[in-house]
């Protein structure tokens, strides 16, 4: 299952029931369960469909990415922080965080999926400014070419 097809499947993550997780493994103490926690709702706003809500999730995973009490942790917090970059436009800061996810682990599939769907969306916003700019290029050299035959034809 590509990419593409993952972040378009219907996964209904109920953001507000992470938080109220959060709130309670707070209150409990459990620092353990509240890191698990904390996790599950980061991993949520990340890929929510609401832009505030990913901004949210990005946030913390920066904030939290220092506190990692494992390789495996860092990676993930990583990923996640990928997604939600990739999620949120930023694609050279994305493909970043991959490149650091796939040399921690060459052959994790999930990364690699998502390296390719940065690089399809970087090409493809590529070629379309190209085109934009080409079609700027082409009308002011239109307009150029206008102006210079009717001062040509004045004198």
């Amino acid at each position: 299952i590509g990419f593409h097809q993952l972040k378009n499947s219907v996964v209904l993550i109920d953001v507000q029931g992470c938080e109220r997780e959060v709130k309670e493994a707070t209150d409990s103490g459990a620092e353990d369960r509240k890191k698990e926690c904390l996790m599950r709702l980061s991993w949520a706003l990340v890929h929510s469909r609401q832009p505030e809500d990913v901004q949210r999730g990005i946030a913390m995973l920066e904030a939290a990415l220092e506190d990692s009490a494992s390789p495996l942790q860092e990676r993930e917090k990583i990923y996640l922080l990928a997604v939600g970059c990739y999620r949120s436009g930023d694609y050279s800061k994305s493909r970043r965080l991959v490149d650091r996810c796939i040399e921690m682990q060459a052959d994790w599939r999930q990364a690699l999926v998502l390296k390719k769907a940065i690089e399809d969306k970087i090409t493809k916003e590529g070629v379309i400014g190209i085109g934009i700019a080409a079609t700027g290029f082409a009308a002011v050299g239109i307009i150029a070419g206008g102006i210079i035959a009717a001062m040509t034809r004045k004198k």
